[in-house]
């Protein structure tokens, strides 16, 4: 259930978290002293607590790079002849404290510090005596960084390292946005339709193939508390042993969305008149039904745009709009299939899951020794991981803000498909609750209504905080109690929470 992207917490929490190591992005802007080349900017990661970085690259100070990468810096001796009078010298990680190499750089004339790590990018800790002592802002970059700044300008650079100001939301929200409330008004009328159809018009069905479509599964409580205890099971095996999984989880959707895309896809395919005719008899799995031809079709066409970013899958250029497209096509596919069949059930699965994310995204950090949320560790992917991998189960824009600080941070606004899928289980027994009580949709509008109000929520949120959200905790309330409401009103409740005693209106489907 992994949600939008930066942002979560109460206020005691965030200070709680803020107060352990002020860390930020920032930026170091590479120029070859001979001028032959140009400026490139490379990530670095800093403590503003040492000093601050302007956020303007013009008002940064632009400096001769000191290559000082055969040392650690950590004693005199480090330092070489003439000291670091008026550079930033870059020196290697290791053997000493943060404030010792800053302590003798700056001693000894340097105007900054670029420390360069093998390991993953950690902020410069010190302490407040520390902090009050150096005047010099002291940042790491990357070591594939430092060996690409010296393969593309050689040693004799100048650089300037500043923190640029990134815009509060990224336009892509607005892309999410469309996309999950679409799929939630989509997938919930089209489930609350298909599912009174099945009822009422079986003798309609002119092949297997259909029949298919139109099964259902309800959900029952057991079942929810089975799915919630596998989810945390899941995540917490993802947490450990994301390298191995990872790739399972990628099959699983492959198969999962190539389905989804055929029973999307296969409706409008019947309306076309050509390739009704059937394959001959055989004895062969699944061909022995003698499929038609243009349904065949259809599925080795959705089997290979499944297998097409199965290979693609990493290339950040265009593989997202497939990812997007396939988990769309298994998001609604998923709200057509799984049904629940009274308001009680839809409370139980809401109120677990929403308890689920925020446990995951709020609590862990608490217990893990990183301090990372395992929920936003697992859905962006471990920073550590060797295989690089990100789980598919999510819809991923790219940022459109074109802020150089997207070199840094993941470039890619995320939205866990489970966000959409839990609500949207609401929202389509709204629209069947609707269809039987004759109540021109009023359940289904308001429901899905307060969905985007609650994805709204969710965004201002990331804004005001800029840490991962945990989405449900802005979607199960708006959508639960936008429905609870709207029964209360029209005096429905009893029928609603149990979703019994219903008069049908079949010429509303």
């Amino acid at each position: 259930m992994a949600a939008a992207l930066t942002s979560r917490v109460p206020a005691g929490l965030l200070l709680l978290l803020v107060a352990q190591v002020c860390c930020e992005y920032g930026m170091v802007h590479v120029l070859s002293e001979k001028g032959s080349s140009k400026g490139k900017d490379y990530c670095i990661l800093f403590n503003s607590q040492w000093a601050h970085l302007p956020h303007d690259l013009g008002k940064a100070s632009l400096l001769q790079l000191q290559d000082q990468t055969a040392s650690v810096l950590c004693s005199p001796s480090d330092v070489p002849d003439g000291g670091f009078h008026n550079r930033i010298p870059m020196v290697m990680r290791g053997n000493c404290t943060f404030y010792e190499k800053v302590r003798l750089a700056q001693i000894n004339g340097a105007r900054g510090l670029l420390i360069v790590s093998r390991e993953k990018l950690a902020p410069p800790k010190g302490n407040g005596s520390q902090y009050e002592e150096i005047d010099i802002p002291v940042a790491l970059l990357s070591y594939t960084d430092m060996l690409d700044i010296g393969k593309s300008f050689g040693r004799s650079v100048k650089v300037a390292m500043y923190a640029p100001n990134e815009p509060v939301l990224d336009y892509n929200m607005v892309i999410i946005f469309v996309m999950a409330v679409g799929t939630v008004a989509i997938g919930g009328y089209w489930a609350g339709s298909r599912d009174v159809k099945k009822r009422y018009m079986k003798h309609k069905r002119d092949d297997g193939a259909e029949k298919h479509d139109d099964e259902t599964v309800d959900v029952t409580p057991i079942m929810i508390c089975v799915f919630v205890v596998m989810c945390c099971s899941m995540l917490v095996l993802l947490y450990f042993f994301y390298d191995h999984l990872v790739y399972v989880i990628i099959g699983i959707f492959c198969l999962a969305a190539s389905i989804g895309l055929y029973s999307c896809l296969s409706p409008f395919v019947r309306r076309f008149p050509l390739g009704k005719c059937r394959i001959p008899d055989n004895n062969l799995p699944y061909f022995h039904k003698r499929p038609q031809i243009r349904m065949l079709l259809l599925a080795v066409f959705c089997i290979s745009i499944s297998v097409i970013w199965g290979v693609f899958r990493n290339e950040d250029q265009w593989a997202w709009v497939l990812q997007d497209a396939l988990g769309i096509a298994f998001c609604l596919y998923m709200l057509k299939t799984i049904r629940l069949p009274t308001f009680k059930g839809c409370t139980l699965l809401l109120m677990v899951l929403f308890v689920y994310d925020v446990f995951f995204v709020f609590i862990t950090p608490f217990l893990t020794k990183t301090g990372q949320s395992i929920m936003v560790e697992v859905a962006a992917g471990p920073t550590d991981s060797a295989t690089h991998e990100k789980l598919p189960m999510v819809l991923k824009v790219p940022r459109l803000n074109f802020s150089p600080l997207a070199l840094c941070d993941r470039p890619f606004s995320l939205l866990g498909f489970g966000d959409i899928l839990v609500p949207g289980l609401l929202v389509a027994y709204c629209h069947r609750f609707d269809i039987q009580v004759q109540s021109s949709r009023v359940y289904f509008v308001a429901c899905t209504i307060a969905y985007g109000i609650g994805l709204l929520v969710t965004f201002v949120a990331l804004a005001l905080m800029q840490m991962g959200q945990p989405a449900l905790l802005y979607l199960v309330p708006c959508t639960l109690i936008t429905s609870f409401a709207v029964a209360l009103w029209r005096k429905e409740l009893a029928m609603f929470w149990t979703g019994s005693g219903f008069a049908v209106n079949t010429s509303l489907i």
